[in-house]
């Protein structure tokens, strides 16, 4: 993982927007109608659709949809479209890329002060 890359990501969630979207997809317990054919996708718990994420904030569907851009450019979420909806989850991996880095950069701090 680059530099550029780690900066990125928290950048998009220095907006108090995005974070708050973040954290409604991490945590929120609903998703979208599920037809037969998303089932067989196997789609993740969290999977949600940006227009369920849209009802959940005062923005118009527009504006939410430029903040997922952005929490997807910076790997924050992944999307993935299906028949006329797109569906919003987690990038599970490279949030886990991030937590390692910041533990290293933790780590590494503690052994400096020694």
């Amino acid at each position: 993982m680059t530099l550029e890359e780690k900066a990125k990501f928290f950048k998009a969630l220095g907006s108090e927007t995005r974070l708050k979207i973040f954290q409604n997809i991490l945590h929120s317990p609903y998703v979208c109608d599920v037809n037969a054919e998303v089932k067989s996708l196997d789609l993740i718990k969290q999977a949600t659709c940006v227009g369920t994420i849209a009802k959940e904030f005062d923005f118009s569907l527009p504006t939410i949809s430029r903040h997922l851009k952005e929490l997807k450019e910076a790997r924050v979420i992944k999307m993935n479209k299906v028949s006329n909806k797109i569906y919003v989850e987690p990038d599970y991996a490279f949030l886990k890329e991030i937590a390692e880095c910041l533990n290293q950069i933790i780590q590494e701090g503690l052994h400096a002060g020694k």
